[in-house]
């Protein structure tokens, strides 16, 4: 078992439990839903009050919700093409929120750079998801690229608790543009009835790999590519990235 599927095993036990008694209760899926944007949508104020462990908390919450709303229209027969466009539209709406918490924070602290930042990453990151939803509609299938919403939603949680926020919009960011530039390569190559190149040797073969991102999670190649995110994360030093939340807002008013 590699490291994120154990990390899964061991978080479905209490989740089994929480299932349960939502379908116990009677709770619709569509309920569930919201229940997990109304939660997101308090973590983002807690991020824009600089409250970042408590907005990882509520992030945990909602994110249960986000969850186990799927797992709960199965087992109640309750799975509806409304509620798969229920789902979608608000997961946009809980991303949009968390990034514009941190937009607040920022402008609050006067910190324009960053504000720059987590506009840029917000935008990338729906295009993540639009550019997907986009190109199956036209292809079969473009599941492409590394950055999509489970991992930009624990990145979010891991720099709400780490305040690592700085390096975590920057590894957004950054695999996000690359999400989006090999999607639209992917549907390019699709509808030209081409294959995505595979390289010559071995270390272009290695970066084909790499771009067009397509391993599953839980498996090895996806546990190598977390661990090198999660130590750029922690071990990066915060003032290499001018963490403008590393030091405390006061210091960071004193500086300006």
């Amino acid at each position: 078992m590699t490291f994120t599927g154990l990390v899964g095993t061991v978080c479905m036990f209490p989740m089994r439990a929480i299932i349960a008694a939502s379908v116990a209760l009677g709770i619709h899926p569509n309920v569930l839903t919201l229940v997990g944007v109304v939660l997101n949508i308090a973590a983002a104020w807690a991020l824009g009050l600089d409250r970042f462990p408590l907005a990882g908390l509520f992030m945990i919450a909602a994110n249960i919700f986000d969850f186990i709303d799927g797992k709960v229209a199965h087992l109640t027969n309750t799975v509806s093409r409304f509620g798969a466009f229920w789902d979608s539209t608000l997961d946009r709406f809980s991303d949009i929120a968390l990034f514009l918490g941190l937009i607040y924070l920022y402008a609050d602290i006067r910190r324009t750079d960053y504000v720059m930042i987590a506009a840029l990453a917000m935008m990338f990151s729906i295009m993540t998801s639009y550019t997907r939803a986009r190109a199956e509609s036209l292809i079969e299938k473009c599941k492409v690229g590394f950055m999509e919403r489970p991992e930009r939603i624990v990145l979010f949680m891991v720099g709400a608790f780490t305040d690592r926020m700085a390096g975590v919009l920057w590894v957004i960011l950054v695999l996000s543009i690359v999400a989006v530039i090999n999607r639209m390569h992917y549907t390019y190559l699709a509808l030209s009835g081409r294959e995505p190149p595979s390289g010559a040797n071995p270390v272009a073969r290695v970066f084909w790999r790499a771009f067009f991102w397509r391993d599953e999670r839980t498996t090895v190649p996806y546990d190598l590519w977390v661990i090198a995110i999660l130590a750029f994360v922690w071990l990066t030093p915060p003032e290499w990235l001018r963490d403008p939340t590393a030091a405390g807002l006061g210091l960071w008013a004193l500086v300006e």
